[in-house]
């Protein structure tokens, strides 16, 4: 693996998507709706998907009627999600930390926990920085990440996830502010060990880094059916901010 970081590596291995096939599209599919409908986004207004793996939620904003670009790091996950295009659908390897399309979108979202993955509190900085300042004067911000109160308190410590061929075991814990995910499996008659580090952060260090990117926090909902957000409760942070 060399000196990249651990998120260049795992995200662009099939092994990645193979792990989570079974991510629901139905959910995301009604969380995107519940969110078009509750911001009142005009049809035709242009969107960002930071993060977008496959580009299961851009490809779903296309058809909503929005001229939607994705971005991932990930060069096998953007020519995944090229293989089903729309004439209102983009996709390009990019990375979170720079400025896409600066005073461009009406609309970015980082949906699924796409977003922790940062040793250094400064990436999380850029990262947030670099979406608002692809945000029109006034656009909307929407980031989906877990709660990590609720998250540590139910991490399962081991778990194993049969995918027919291969066999993922799984363990888990908390390590320096971080849930630590180690993933070892047998593909094609070798080991495989990869690694997954989601940091910590709870809804006041998200205040911070999106009031140090120019953005005001307007609502946070817990769930995606958009119940209010519950410190103790909520098992995520759908956090909707606007661009001064």
């Amino acid at each position: 693996m060399g000196d990249k970081k651990w998120f260049e590596t795992w995200f662009d291995t099939p092994y990645y998507h193979l792990l989570y096939s079974n991510r629901n599209d139905e959910e995301a599919r009604t969380f995107v709706s519940n969110l078009i409908r509750h911001l009142h986004i005009p049809q035709g207004s242009r969107v960002l998907d930071v993060a977008c793996g496959k580009g299961r939620h851009s490809r779903y904003l296309a058809k909503l009627g929005y001229d939607t670009t994705g971005l991932d790091l990930s060069p096998h996950s953007i020519a995944e999600a090229k293989t089903d295009m729309l004439p209102n659908l983009h996709f390009e390897v990019w990375d979170m930390r720079k400025v896409y399309r600066e005073n461009y979108y009406s609309l970015v979202v980082n949906l699924f926990s796409s977003f922790g993955y940062f040793d250094n509190e400064a990436d999380d900085q850029s990262a947030i920085s670099a979406m608002a300042a692809d945000l029109i004067p006034g656009g909307t911000l929407v980031l989906d990440y877990m709660n990590p109160e609720c998250t540590s308190k139910l991490l399962k410590a081991r778990d194993i996830v049969d995918r027919g061929a291969v066999q993922f075991h799984l363990q888990k814990k908390l390590e320096n502010g971080f849930i630590v995910k180690d993933i070892n499996f047998i593909a094609d008659g070798e080991e495989h060990h990869y690694q997954e580090r989601l940091k910590m952060i709870k809804p006041e260090q998200f205040r911070k880094l999106f009031e140090g990117a120019g953005l005001t926090i307007t609502e946070v909902f817990g769930n995606y059916d958009l119940a209010p957000f519950k410190p103790g409760e909520s098992n995520r942070q759908v956090i909707v901010a606007q661009k001064k």
